[in-house]
């Protein structure tokens, strides 16, 4: 055991830096193509106003919302998951995996459960 704990204050501080962008990287990212998703999305949407086409579909883009947010959710959460249990084992820090990976189970469920046409 005390071998891993000088493997672990040995680490450079470039690399805990890198290590650190990571995570920074991947939400920036994330959430410009988050924006640009629904940039172009709106644009759509005025463009078929324009012309007297829109049809709102509100309830097909919750389904598919949810699936790409499940999904997401889940691979992330089973990576972590995987990641905490192989460096702690079992402990309260595994539910930082396993909390975004039951809530993306849940969201895909979500998107296979509901009901494919309109609600009337």
């Amino acid at each position: 055991m005390p071998q891993t704990t000088q493997t672990l204050e040995c680490t450079s501080s470039a690399a805990q830096i890198i290590l650190s962008l990571v995570p920074i990287v991947g939400i920036v990212f994330g959430s410009a193509l988050f924006f640009f998703f629904l940039f172009w999305q709106y644009k759509l949407r005025r463009e078929l106003v324009l012309r007297g086409q829109y049809q709102s579909r509100i309830w097909e883009h919750l389904r598919i919302l949810s699936l790409l947010v499940g999904s997401v959710s889940s691979l992330v959460g089973l990576t972590l998951s995987l990641l905490f249990f192989g460096v702690n084992g079992i402990s309260y820090l595994l539910l930082g995996g396993l909390i975004p990976l039951s809530a993306g189970i849940g969201l895909i469920l979500f998107y296979y459960l509901a009901p494919w046409g309109k609600s009337k």
